[in-house]
């Protein structure tokens, strides 16, 4: 439950440790009644090739940004709100693994964990907060939801034309409305998308005509179509914002080759299924990892370097699963095969 963290001291200093983290450039993100769920770091598909990105999942929001200096900076701060957010779990296709979509009216893009469990724990924890918040407001969830942007590198010719090759002079573009890679002739119009933006957007000429045609039926005033110059960039401000050092550049990475580079070596840790740290001696300190910090009992928590007896792997690491059933700060456990607490 994470509405035991909202007021603890805990909960204050994670928040504020973000904030540095991302400095002046980030948003404020201590408000009433908000709690850091988890964190972690997981691999963003982005339009070129795959980054890693640390993750930072909230109770109403989910906030992300690029990784400048391990642990202690962070860049091009993204805030999602969870209200908007939809999960779509991804199937594994050779190194390409553990990866899911996020959805959302705005944007919606694919990532990876290091490993099944890790996906899972992320997929759990943001899914749970989703339905919470939604419980609590009483709003309905997104029902339209941006494309997701196909990496440059799987699209060598137009999608919409299937005849024109990208050079250096004919760049990839990206639809707005399906997320294909088209060439600039194919992507000549744009159209009002008011979930993405208030400003008309690149779309190709199938979504155009498909849109348009929509628009009629629906009755509305025909707005007359935006044509951008041949010789105008792809990028600007609807591209992606994460991805700007990118922008320019002919070449194009493989993106599964760039899976290879990237490890992420320390897992991800939540905080808002668990209890604040104890005292309690029946749980001793030395049961506890480094990422267990100092006794929250996260998913984190290594079992196996727990005393013998104090943990095993039924209790989920002090996290008292339904195996358990057991309220925070309880010595014993309330199951039969008496193998969560002696």
């Amino acid at each position: 439950m994470v509405d035991r963290l909202v007021n603890s001291e805990a909960n204050a200093r994670r928040i504020a440790t973000v904030e540095n983290c991302f400095g002046a450039n980030g948003q404020p993100l201590a408000i009433p009644g908000r709690v850091l769920v988890g964190e972690g770091v997981v691999t963003k598909m982005c339009r070129k090739k795959p980054k890693t990105r640390q993750f930072y999942l909230f109770n109403d929001i989910l906030v992300y940004g690029n990784i400048v200096m391990d642990k202690k900076k962070f860049n091009k701060q993204h805030i999602i709100p969870l209200e908007e957010v939809k999960l779509e779990n991804l199937e594994d296709d050779g190194i390409l693994k553990n990866g899911w979509l996020i959805r959302t009216p705005t944007k919606s893009f694919a990532v990876y964990a290091a490993t099944a469990t890790e996906k899972t724990e992320w997929m759990v924890h943001i899914n749970k907060c989703v339905e919470e918040l939604l419980k609590k407001t009483g709003k309905k969830p997104s029902l339209e939801h941006a494309a997701v942007w196909i990496p440059d590198a799987e699209a060598s010719i137009c999608m919409h034309c299937r005849k024109t090759q990208f050079t250096v002079i004919n760049r990839r573009h990206h639809c707005r409305k399906c997320g294909a890679v088209v060439c600039n002739p194919c992507s000549s119009k744009k159209f009002l998308l008011p979930a993405q933006s208030s400003k008309p957007l690149r779309v190709c000429l199938s979504c155009y005509d498909t849109l348009t045609k929509a628009r009629a039926n629906r009755g509305d005033l025909p707005v007359k179509p935006v044509e951008k110059p041949v010789n105008q960039d792809s990028s600007g401000e609807d591209d992606s914002e994460d991805e700007v050092e990118e922008t320019g550049k002919a070449d194009v990475e493989d993106p599964v080759k760039g899976m290879d580079n990237l490890s992420i070596d320390e897992k991800p840790t939540f905080y808002g299924d668990t209890a604040e740290p104890t005292t309690d001696p029946n749980h001793p300190t030395s049961c506890y990892t480094s990422a267990c910090d100092a006794g929250n009992y996260t998913s984190a928590c290594d079992t196996s370097a727990c005393d013998a007896g104090n943990y095993t792997s039924a209790c989920d690491a002090g996290n008292y699963t339904s195996t358990c059933n057991s309220d925070a700060g309880n010595s014993v456990c309330n199951t039969s095969s008496a193998t969560c607490y002696d």
